[in-house]
């Protein structure tokens, strides 16, 4: 761990989440690097909206998939014309806020997401770029037949320019063969629209769904050899069409910290427990179960040369058996007032958990910019004030 990492994380109050503007655009680096010059990268902001506050110049587009994450972009004066508007659910209303504030490619899941998006155009007398989402045996985007028959009818659909197609199956795809098969199912499906309804497709939007390793130890090397493997056919694909690969989980994982403290240890029938002062509500590691497997930790604290190493069982504040966030985990003098650092906790885990269980608060959350300095992005927050009840007294 970097010494400024360090040092933010003994200074910070816990729990806490450390997030690196340097270690985001890094990232960004190594993907566009590897797609090369002709293929765009997309951040999905829902993996962390607060990296967006960093984001690096390598981005040409994000992706945006609610009135709320529309409303963040408004808060940091993002270019509304790099913002692609994506989402299951869109109503007419948020369609029209979305154009109203200058978004002009959409994606559309079904057909009234289309028909949203054709009123809201010509209401503005504006054209929007539309991507139509094909699905892939789930409730996300339309059938083939029936993106096929939009294509063809696109003429019914006034101020909207059906660009070409927007594709993504799932994340944590840890073979990259299956992601190469995509790309040529891709292809396969381009040459269909073009064969039987003359529509070529000028963009794709494709989202990889690449690996992150959580509990690997040489993580980074195992995600750069997968980016390596689908690189090619990536720089392939787009010779073909104006490509935009969007990833949240890839680019946002490695680029964030949770701090903790441990508050108490005791030993219960032959066991190590610590307990933390975060848990299992505010970070989450995509394929954990019950704490069976170890993040790389990086443990703060003051040993004695004397100390010998323990395995340790750690858990939350929560009060459930199911707050336990590793097992067997190895620490040589853990002692109560110590801060354990949990990597790779960047994407997700900021807003994914269960957070206002308990009403325990919410934890702060801070940037490291790339001098190593650490800026307050959000203060800690009481969830009390949002889990209370209405007084009812006059009404019973």
């Amino acid at each position: 761990m970097q010494n400024a990492l360090r040092q933010a994380c003994r200074e910070v109050p816990t729990p806490a989440y450390i997030f690196s503007a340097q270690a985001f655009a890094e990232r960004a680096e190594m993907v566009k690097e590897a797609f090369g010059e002709n293929t765009g990268i997309c951040y999905s902001i829902k993996a962390n909206p607060f990296l967006l506050a960093v984001l690096p110049d390598a981005f040409s587009k994000i992706e945006v998939c609610s009135p709320g994450e529309l409303e963040i972009c408004r808060a940091l004066h993002i270019d509304p014309l790099k913002i692609i508007f994506s989402g299951v659910n869109k109503s007419q209303h948020e369609v029209d806020v979305a154009m109203d504030y200058g978004v002009r490619i959409l994606t559309a899941e079904s057909e009234n997401h289309l028909k949203f998006i054709s009123r809201a155009a010509s209401e503005r007398g504006v054209t929007a770029e539309v991507l139509v989402r094909l699905s892939c045996e789930s409730q996300f985007g339309m059938d083939k037949s029936d993106v096929f028959r939009l294509i063809a009818d696109r003429s019914s659909y006034p101020g909207t320019d059906i660009k070409g197609i927007h594709y993504f199956t799932g994340t944590q795809k840890s073979r990259p063969k299956e992601i190469i098969k995509e790309i040529a199912r891709l292809g396969k499906l381009l040459d269909e629209l073009e064969a039987e309804l003359g529509f070529r497709a000028e963009r794709v939007e494709y989202g990889t769904g690449l690996a992150v390793d959580y509990f690997a130890d040489d993580a980074d090397e195992k995600e750069k050899a997968r980016l390596g493997e689908i690189s090619g056919c990536i720089r392939e694909f787009s010779q073909r069409v104006q490509l935009t690969v969007e990833m949240g989980r890839f680019f946002a994982a490695p680029c964030g910290w949770y701090v903790t403290t441990a508050v108490d240890t005791k030993f219960n029938d032959g066991a190590h427990y610590a307990i933390l002062d975060g848990g299992l509500h505010q970070m989450k590691y995509d394929g954990q179960i019950q704490g069976m497997q170890i993040p790389v930790i990086t443990h703060i604290g003051s040993a004695g040369s004397d100390a010998e190493e323990e395995k340790w069982t750690l858990c939350g504040s929560l009060c459930t058996t199911a707050d336990v966030i590793a097992r067997g985990a190895a620490f040589t003098g853990l002692s109560e007032g110590d801060r354990l650092v949990f990597h790779r906790t960047g994407a997700y885990s900021v807003y994914e958990g269960f957070s206002m269980f308990l009403s325990r608060d919410l934890p702060g959350i801070f940037m490291l910019d790339k001098d190593g300095r650490l800026h307050l992005m959000r203060s800690r927050i009481e969830t009390a004030q949002f889990n209370q009840p209405e007084d009812l007294t006059e009404w019973l």
